[in-house]
């Protein structure tokens, strides 16, 4: 509505009264809104509601502020003269721009709240900020700590307190060191709270080192110990966190006197405590393979617990390479087969997931039949041979030959051996099958000994030992012949121990020959006999 309209409307009267009452609101150091309504080549015209227009200097206005200005724009301005000699209202921008940021300042120093500074430029003694108008930080105020390159800070935003404030020279000191202490002092009430309440504070990762990693709490660094980051097993805290990280943590402790903070990240409740309710004997998990090595593979379940799968238990053989299994970062199930509580243990296994029947084992290896395999393990009592994947027989010492003499199994066999076998038993109950190695030739006792020995033959042999009933003769390895002392042919009141000793080679007569009972009776006195005959 024009100025015209406006007087139409109302009436002259009317705009009289309307005129005097707004000279009368209007007075010279005013502060008043107004609405620009153009732009001449010497000044900003605007409108404040005056019966006369107002004048801005164009020097007063940037060019960006010229470039953006737009009729009808709102602006607040003081009002240096009501009335000039050309009759418009003298303003000025820039005068209530300082009047109402000195303002702003006056109740900032007041109140003690802190306001924006931006970083102008480095001065001497200190660096020069913008807080609506130009003012002085110390060097001393600067920070808390020497600050020894001033210069880095210049174009950063940051908050001060007003430390002294003169309006009518214009000068203006600042600190940003006291806005500083304040936070850390509040961030100590905040940590010496969250420690006693055990509470979790958030903080930025700053560095980390091979011992654990520094979190920036807002202005006091703590250490998260590599102990105190997971339950369990970490390798380097770079496994878990990166540089910039925002993480909650907990104050575990904390030195008010140095600032020294200890924190932890794990959580508070041990996982150990429910492992046996979570994770019973015989019981299926899933976990992430964390680490493969000869012997078996980690698996990470949750935090805290981690389980090895040992490399006997990732087959029924035993004979495989645990990375030719499972590989790092695979997902993989397993069974629960043990748990030490005490050295925080668990042991799983793979092949537990697929257990054998027993009685088809005996129904596909009944007894007698031939078997082939390879040696496994070899014990002070025999060697286990793998038949198939989970099928280990077992060839006890007694087995492994007719008349050889063992002392221990690896005189005949040696791990990884492929050997063949007759199968003698398979007992399901004890999961057992029971497998012999002489068996696979005939008895020689059943065979060939009763022919080579058969009564009336002459044998040479070796003096193995001394009893009460007579003497043992060697007469080949595993086979020994009894002289009883009625059949050694010696001198009367002569001893047989001093006639012989162990070692010497003798002849004597087979005189009887007993298959089942392993036994050959010899006689030196019918040998002599015959010989003098």
């Amino acid at each position: 509505m024009t100025l015209d309209s406006f007087r139409g409307e109302i009436g002259q009267d009317k705009m009289m009264e309307w005129y005097e009452e707004t000279f009368k609101a209007i007075e010279e150091g005013d502060i008043v809104s107004g609405h620009i309504m153009r732009i001449d080549p010497n000044y900003v015209i605007v409108d404040v509601g005056y019966k006369s227009e107002g004048i801005i200097p164009l020097s007063e206005f940037s060019e960006d502020e010229l470039k953006a200005i737009q009729p009808g724009n709102t602006i607040e301005v003081y009002v240096e003269e009501k009335e000039n000699g050309e009759g418009n209202i003298v303003l000025s921008k820039e005068k209530a721009r300082r009047i109402r940021i000195w303002g702003i300042l006056e109740e900032s120093y007041r109140s003690g709240v802190p306001i924006d500074a931006r970083i102008i430029r480095k001065v001497k003694g200190g660096l020069s900020v913008d807080i609506g108008i130009k003012a002085f930080l110390p060097g001393s105020q600067v920070d808390i700590k020497p600050v020894k390159d001033m210069g880095r800070l210049v174009g950063e935003v940051c908050q001060v307190k007003i430390l002294k404030m003169d309006k009518r020279r214009g000068n203006v000191v600042v600190s940003r060191r006291a806005v500083i202490e304040e936070s850390i002092n509040k961030l100590r009430r905040k940590l010496i709270e969250a420690w006693k309440n055990e509470t979790p504070v958030e903080g930025v990762v700053k560095n980390i080192t091979d011992y654990g990693v520094f979190i920036d709490l807002g202005g006091i660094d703590g250490l998260l110990h590599i102990t105190d980051i997971s339950w369990s097993r970490v390798s380097h805290p770079s496994e878990i966190f990166k540089i910039g990280d925002r993480v909650s943590v907990r104050v575990l402790k904390y030195d008010s006197q140095t600032d020294r903070v200890s924190l932890i990240y794990k959580s508070k409740e041990d996982p150990w405590e429910k492992v046996a309710e979570k994770y019973p004997i015989g019981s299926r998990v899933k976990g992430r393979v964390t680490s493969v090595t000869d012997f078996g593979a980690f698996i990470y379940i949750e935090d805290g617990i981690e389980g090895l799968i040992h490399v006997s238990e990732m087959s029924w053989t035993g004979d495989v390479n645990p990375m030719h299994i499972v590989s790092v970062g695979q997902e993989i199930e397993s069974v629960v087969k043990a748990i030490d509580f005490r050295a925080r243990k668990m042991s799983l296994s793979l092949k537990r997931l697929k257990p054998i029947s027993w009685e088809d084992i005996k129904d596909k290896y009944p007894p007698g039949s031939v078997v082939e395999g390879k040696v496994r393990n070899i014990t002070d009592f025999g060697a286990f041979v793998t038949i198939e994947d989970g099928i280990d027989g077992l060839v006890h010492i007694s087995e492994m030959a007719w008349l050889r003499r063992i002392k221990h199994p690896s005189d005949m066999l040696r791990k990884g051996q492929k050997v063949k076998a007759l199968v003698v038993e398979v007992n399901p109950e004890k999961k057992r099958m029971y497998l012999s190695l002489k068996r696979l030739t005939p008895d020689p006792w059943k065979s060939t000994l009763p022919e080579k020995y058969s009564p009336g033959t002459n044998v040479e042999g070796t003096v193995k030992r001394f009893t009460d009933f007579g003497v043992f003769v060697e007469l080949e390895e595993g086979v020994e012949g009894l002289v009883h002392m009625s059949e050694v042919d010696v001198e009367p009141d002569t001893k047989v121990k001093d006639a012989m000793k162990i070692g010497d080679r003798v002849w004597a007569k087979v005189i009887r020959i007993e298959p089942e009972e392993k036994k050959i009776g010899l006689s030196i006195k019918e040998y002599n006999r015959e010989r003098v005959r």
